[in-house]
């Protein structure tokens, strides 16, 4: 299976501010679309609660949503393309076949946690930057970071930098994308 991770961080590595929130800084037009544009090439999406995004095309993906309030899977009560996962109750595997639809790729959305469980599955990440937005005491994007950056904890579980996708001086935007070695 194809697994690609998605995520826009600040300098620091932080994918939220200190409350948890995406902070206008951290969104670019170029990087929505590249984002939008990505996860319409996958089979499902893979997120936290508080992940996600809101697109034209968001109600109509299959997802499975990473949760500690069920036991192992069950099906999303708001959402008939959903299915609510606990890592720690159901392999990855069983959450997929939960969907009833087949996927042969997945795009992941965060949020820290969720994006460091695919960091030794990942088959590319898509690393988008905003330099000079920093954000203390925020959320990172992987369990390691600050202490390593972002692009070190990609290193360290096998990807390897293959340059930028795209970039937007205007918005101060780097996309990075790291792959695994075939």
């Amino acid at each position: 299976m194809r697994v690609e991770g998605y995520a826009v961080v600040s300098a620091d590595g932080m994918i939220a501010d200190a409350s948890g929130l995406l902070p206008p800084q951290l969104i670019a037009d170029a990087d929505q679309r590249f984002f939008e544009n990505g996860l319409n090439g996958v089979d499902a999406v893979v997120h936290g609660r508080h992940s996600g995004e809101q697109h034209p095309n968001s109600a109509k993906r299959h997802r499975i949503i990473v949760t500690r309030n069920i036991a192992v899977l069950a099906p999303d009560p708001v959402n008939a393309c959903a299915v609510l996962w606990n890592p720690e109750g159901a392999k990855f595997e069983d959450a997929i076949a939960a969907l009833k639809t087949p996927v042969r790729s997945v795009g992941i959305l965060g949020g820290t946690e969720v994006f460091g469980r695919f960091l030794d599955r990942y088959t590319v990440f898509f690393l988008s930057r905003i330099a000079g937005v920093r954000l203390p005491g925020g959320r990172p994007v992987f369990p390691h970071v600050p202490a390593e950056t972002p692009e070190a904890v990609l290193a360290a579980h096998g990807l390897h930098d293959k340059g930028s996708e795209l970039t937007d001086p205007a918005a101060r935007l780097i996309i990075s994308r790291w792959e695994r070695a075939a």
